[in-house]
């Protein structure tokens, strides 16, 4: 049933070491076996104490989950015990029990995914739980006795905790939830999901209270920013678009809603430098915190019209008016946050040089996810851009695919029909406004299970538009009282849980992320743009792509006999990237690269395995530069140990 996917941590108790003492070279930690570069870790548990030399059993208490690395190995008293600092350039600051710390030898943690269309995830004491109900012919048979007996009773049998109801927000609250070990599984429903030995634990104050949901909810409110593209021929939507929102702002003030619903818009354009006609690349004309009423937003677009010249290509900047509107406005204050991006055109792709951004749908994607936003796209498919419809619609799919709820927010407007389009505006604009309002007079709608209903036919696109909205609002609303109740992660220490939902297995319940350090971060840019200069050459003569990475091995001290013994090389095998990549639990299309299947691939294939490198280099700048989600994982660490949480997917 099952097939072994990755390990990482050995078992809590019973190492036993020998009766002398293991010291690091020099003033460096103990390196993890097999490893040239990758220091040993471990992680305190709930009640470890840290003494002054091996065997000091009277120190002082250590906050559960300390991240430390491991110096010197000694047995004292019966039991091993470990020298440990909290980085790695040489500070130690005593002595841990063997026996209260977990190895942690990959920095992974795991990232709640919003429960809004799911059940909450459940930790299991044992795996054989998780094993049973993952390979019965009914899952729900076992799981709703579960969950009906933890609904009365707050516990069930062999369930040590649950996932918060509200939303546990990574970008503003950073918990740590390591994986231990872990294997991949085949269900009886068909889907592969992981197994997974996690650890948690949090603060949590048990004498806080909270105001119920209702009360809570009438401070939720909501930014609506359309992101236009203001080209040649796009003059009319622009009109019906200011239209919409003039008549959404008088039913707003009609119901007393002015402060809770707040509209912005944002025009782009093109590469104004290469045809300076156009203007601007991209321009704020009202930004929702400044804007106060209808009238106010019609006077700050007035001057809004589209551009006078042409572009110099048929797709328009679309990416970098996404990135400006995530960027350039403040969506903090903003329980629900959409983007509306209305355009007849495909974007110019990160790796054009007439790119704005140098980024892609997916990673422009992740970073409204960071930040909360769902992007819906309204695709005017007019006959002048038939042939340019079905890019853009796959660039669109996936910038508009809404990872909380897994929803996609895509909309094509068939031949771009101005009545059609003016519909989908009104609709979509009315339902955000009715979810805020909703939320406002007491009707919150928490619960997934009014989410679930499916009669087997097919909405109609406005029924779709219409379900998604209220599927994102009620995934908002859990991450605003997430935030506002301070939600922490389960206090729970060592536990088994699935990666999918139970029942719904093709929804994801978490999220991998991989804590990288500055210097680490440092070494993945030089080492991936090595890669890129060696494939850049490679388009020209193929072969040339892997003898650039052998040099490249080698100046990094690779063994050049090994290097040449080798038939057909994999990237993996060269050792230009790092070792804290070999064993993660993805597969790698960088990695597993080999010098046959590159020589077989054709140059668009070649291109597409660049421009995709390329935007994560990019990515990977955004992180080094992104001060404020930089973590320490102990106190007192050298700075150039923080780490920061990279989605696993943006990994090379």
């Amino acid at each position: 049933m099952s097939k072994s996917l990755f390990r990482l941590a050995l078992p809590l108790c019973g190492l036993l070491l020998g009766s002398h003492a293991l010291a690091a070279d020099g003033d460096k930690p103990l390196l993890q076996e097999g490893k040239k570069t990758l220091y040993q870790r471990v992680l305190t548990t709930p009640g470890c104490k840290l003494g002054k030399t091996a065997g000091d059993d009277k120190g002082e208490l250590q906050p559960a989950f300390s991240s430390l690395y491991v110096y010197q190995k000694a047995d004292a008293n019966g039991q091993g015990w470990v020298k440990v600092g909290p980085d790695s350039y040489g500070k130690t600051i005593g002595w841990l029990p063997q026996s209260c710390t977990v190895d942690w030898k990959m920095q992974l943690t795991l990232a709640f995914t919003n429960p809004a269309n799911r059940d909450r995830l459940l930790f299991f004491k044992e795996r054989k739980s998780l094993d049973d109900i993952l390979a019965a012919p009914d899952p729900v048979s076992l799981i709703a006795p579960l969950r009906a007996k933890l609904k009365r009773e707050g516990h069930a049998e062999g369930v040590l905790a649950q996932e918060p109801e509200y939303f546990v927000d990574m970008q503003k609250q950073f918990y740590l939830l390591p994986i231990l070990s872990g294997e991949e599984v085949m269900t009886e429903s068909g889907f592969y999901t992981r197994l997974l030995n996690v650890a948690s634990i949090s603060k949590a104050d048990p004498n806080a209270k909270h105001e119920d949901n209702v009360n809570q909810l009438k401070g939720f409110n909501a930014s609506i920013v359309f992101v236009i593209d203001s080209t040649l021929s796009m003059g009319p939507y622009i009109e019906r678009t200011k239209e919409t929102v003039n008549k959404i702002y008088d039913k707003i003030k009609q119901e007393h809603l002015q402060e809770q619903v707040k509209f912005g818009l944002v025009s782009f354009r093109s590469n104004n430098k290469v045809v300076p006609g156009l203007e601007y690349r991209t321009k704020i004309y009202a930004d929702p915190n400044q804007v106060k009423d209808g009238e106010d937003f019609l006077k700050k677009v007035a001057d809004l019209k589209e551009a006078k010249v042409s572009s110099a290509l048929y797709d328009e900047d679309s990416y970098a008016g996404v990135l400006s509107a995530i960027d350039d406005i403040d969506w903090s204050p903003f329980g629900a946050r959409y983007m509306v991006l209305i355009t007849d055109a495909g974007a110019i792709e990160g790796g054009n040089k007439l790119s704005g951004t140098g980024l892609d749908a997916k990673q422009l994607r992740l970073e409204a996810g960071n930040r909360g936003i769902a992007i819906y796209t309204l695709h005017l498919k007019t006959p002048s851009g038939k042939d340019d419809h079905a890019k853009a619609e796959g660039q669109y799919r996936d910038l508009s695919n809404f990872d909380s709820t897994q929803s996609n927010l895509y909309q094509a407007v068939d031949a771009g029909d101005l009545k059609t389009f003016g519909q989908q505006v009104d609709t979509l604009a009315a339902a955000i406004t009715e979810q805020v309002k909703s939320a406002y007079m007491g009707d919150p709608a928490i619960g997934s299970a009014i989410y679930s209903k499916d009669d087997g036919k097919k909405p109609t696109p406005e029924q779709k538009l219409l379900e998604d909205t209220a599927l994102i609002g009620h995934a908002m609303q859990l991450a605003y009282l997430g935030k506002k109740n301070d939600t922490q992660a389960p206090l729970v220490f060592k536990a088994w849980i699935s990666d999918r939902d139970l029942i719904k297995q093709n929804i994801p319940t978490t999220d991998v992320r991989v804590l990288l350090t500055k210097g680490q971060l440092s070494d993945l840019s030089d080492a991936v743009n090595q890669i890129l200069q060696a494939a850049n050459e490679g388009m020209i003569s193929p072969a040339k792509m892997f003898e650039r990475l052998r040099t490249i091995a080698a100046t990094m001290g690779a063994d050049p006999n090994q290097l040449k013994q080798q038939d057909n090389t994999k990237i993996n095998d060269l050792g230009v990237l790092g070792e804290y990549l070999a064993d993660l639990p993805y597969r790698s299309d960088v990695l597993n690269l080999d010098e046959e299947t590159w020589k077989s691939w054709d140059g668009l294939s070649q291109e597409k395995f660049i421009r995709t490198l390329s935007a994560k280099l990019r990515y990977y700048q955004k992180y080094n530069a992104d001060v404020d989600r930089w973590v320490e994982l102990a106190k007192g660490s050298d700075p150039r140990d923080r780490v920061y949480p990279v989605p696993l997917e943006m990994m090379p």
